[in-house]
C-alpha cells in the first residue's frame, strides 16, 4: 500500500436482499454472476448477518460499528446522534475525500441538513428514498438540498451518479458509500417493480423452500424481487468495470452487502423485523487490496464487524469504541479467536433479541407488561428454538420441548452475556411452558 495513494473503498449496500439470491448460496437462476466472481475470488462472507432487521437501525450499525442501542437509533425515525462519529469521519480524517449517494434513512427530515448528513462531503441523497422516488423517477438532493432528479430506472441512476463520482475523484483517495433502495418494496403501490421485463424472466421459477412452505406474499412479488435482484448486480458489474477502464480496481476495496433480508410476511404482517435467517441474513463479499483471495469466512460475522474491516484494510485506526471487530485475521482460512454466535436485535413492532450459532437459533420476546426502555425491556419470554443442522429453513419450533431444555439454557446464558457485552441492562427470561419431547433427542454437542 502506497503512502501517498492508499486504498480507495466503495460500499455497495442493498436494501433487504436475502442472502440465498446469490449463486454462491444456491440460488440456481443465475441472478448475481458478478457477485459471485468477486466472492469466489475475493472474499466471501459465508455466514453473515444484520445486527438489527429494520433499514434506520441497520444503518445506524454499519455507519459506526455500534449496535443500535449504542447509536440511540434503534428504531426507524430515530436520527442517528450528532455526537456519534461514522465512517466518513474515520476515512476523512486519514486523508479521503468522502460521498454518499442514495438512501439514508438516518435523518429527522428531506432534505436532509447539513448537520445530519454523518460528515460526508458530496452528497446526492434522499432520507426515505422510497418516498422521494419510484423505480423509474428518481429524485435525490445535493449538497444545497437542491432537489435533482436522475434519468433511467432507479438501480441505473444511482450506478450513473456514482460513476460520475469515481471518476471525478479518481487521483484522489476516496471513500463511496452507495446505497441502493432494490430490492426493497415500494411502499405506495406495496410491489417490487423490476426494471420492464424483468419479471416475466423469474415469475413462477425457483422458490426458497422457507417461502415454498410458509406462503405469504411470495407468490406476487418474488418475481419482481428477483428482477431488482439481477439488475442491481448487473449494477455492481458496471462499478467493477468503470474501476477497471480507469485502472483503479486494484486498488480499490469494495464491500457488498444489505441491511437486511426479507421473508415476504411468512413470520409476520410485512417483510422484516423478525430474526429468522431470511430476515437476518445477507450475502457478502468483499475484492480489492487485502481481500482478493482472502477465500470463504466461515466464522458468524455482524454488520458491526464491517466497520472496523474497511479502516483496518486501510490501515486506518480502529476506534476503541466500535463494538465490532476486524474480519482480516480470518481471511485465507486462518483461525483467530471470534465469537461462536452472532447477536441481532429488534426494538420496532415487537422488543426481540437472538442469537445464531452455526447450529442453533434462539430467540426471546419482551413479556406482556414489561418495561420498555431505550429499544429494551427488563423481561422477555422465550420465543423459538430451532435446530439449524436438521431445520435448516426454521420450520419446526423447538422451544419448550424437554429435550432440548439443556440447549436452551446455554443458548440463553449465552444471549444474556451478549446483552450485558453492548452495554444492555440484564433482563429476566421467563422460560417457555415444558413440552414433552416424544421421540426427539439432542445428539452432538451443544
Amino acid at each position: 500500500m502506497s503512502a501517498k495513494h492508499p486504498p480507495n473503498v466503495i460500499v455497495f449496500l442493498t436494501d433487504q436482499q436475502r442472502w440465498d439470491t446469490t449463486g454462491v448460496h444456491g440460488n440456481p437462476l443465475e441472478l448475481t454472476p458478478n457477485f459471485d466472481r468477486m466472492a469466489t475470488h475475493g472474499t466471501h462472507v459465508a455466514y453473515s448477518f444484520t445486527c438489527q432487521p429494520l433499514c434506520g437501525p441497520a444503518r445506524s450499525c454499519l455507519q459506526t460499528g455500534l449496535y443500535a442501542t449504542s447509536t440511540g437509533s434503534w428504531r426507524n425515525e430515530i436520527p442517528l446522534a450528532p455526537h456519534l462519529k461514522t465512517l466518513a469521519h474515520h476515512f476523512k480524517r486519514g486523508g479521503y475525500t468522502t460521498g454518499y449517494i442514495g438512501k439514508w434513512h438516518l435523518a429527522a427530515q428531506n432534505p436532509v441538513p447539513e448537520a445530519e448528513r454523518g460528515g460526508y462531503d458530496f452528497w446526492l441523497a434522499s432520507n426515505i428514498l422510497e418516498f422521494t422516488s419510484e423505480e423509474y423517477d428518481t429524485v435525490l438532493y445535493n449538497n444545497n438540498n437542491q432537489a435533482v432528479k436522475l434519468p433511467g430506472y432507479r438501480v441505473d441512476a444511482l450506478t450513473d451518479a456514482a460513476i460520475r463520482y469515481v471518476d471525478v475523484h479518481q487521483r484522489e483517495p476516496f471513500f463511496l458509500f452507495l446505497s441502493y433502495i432494490e430490492p426493497h418494496y415500494q411502499n405506495q403501490v406495496n410491489d417490487y417493480p423490476p426494471p420492464d421485463g424483468y419479471r416475466e424472466r423469474y415469475s413462477g421459477r425457483w422458490i426458497p423452500p422457507d417461502l415454498a412452505a410458509l406462503g405469504g406474499s411470495t407468490h406476487a412479488h418474488l418475481g419482481g424481487y428477483y428482477g431488482m435482484v439481477k439488475r442491481l448486480d448487473e449494477a455492481l458489474g458496471r462499478v467493477l468495470d468503470a474501476l477497471k477502464s480507469l485502472a483503479l480496481l486494484e486498488n480499490t476495496i469494495v464491500l457488498f452487502t444489505s441491511d437486511h433480508g426479507c421473508h415476504f410476511k411468512t413470520r409476520n404482517d410485512e417483510y422484516k423485523r423478525s430474526c429468522h435467517d431470511s430476515s437476518i441474513r445477507v450475502p457478502t463479499a468483499l475484492c480489492g487490496p487485502g481481500f482478493d483471495g482472502g477465500g470463504r469466512v466461515r466464522q458468524l460475522v455482524s454488520l458491526v464487524d464491517l466497520p472496523p474491516t474497511l479502516l483496518a484494510a486501510t490501515g486506518l485506526p480502529v476506534p476503541a469504541e466500535m463494538q465490532g471487530r476486524s474480519i482480516l485475521p480470518l481471511l485465507g482460512g486462518r483461525k483467530a479467536e471470534w465469537p461462536a454466535e452472532a447477536f441481532v436485535q429488534i426494538s420496532e413492532s415487537h422488543i426481540g433479541r437472538c442469537v445464531r450459532t452455526r447450529r442453533w437459533k434462539y430467540s426471546v420476546r419482551a413479556a406482556a407488561g414489561a418495561t420498555h426502555v431505550a429499544g429494551g425491556a427488563d423481561r422477555y419470554v422465550e420465543d423459538f428454538l430451532y435446530d439449524l443442522e436438521y431445520d435448516p429453513h426454521e420450520l419446526t419450533n423447538l422451544i419448550g420441548f424437554e429435550s432440548h431444555q439443556e440447549v436452551a439454557a446455554n443458548l440463553r446464558e449465552r444471549l444474556l452475556r451478549r446483552m450485558a457485552e453492548v452495554g444492555e441492562t440484564i433482563p429476566v427470561i421467563e422460560l417457555a411452558p415444558a413440552k414433552p419431547s416424544g421421540h426427539r433427542r439432542v445428539s452432538g454437542a451443544v
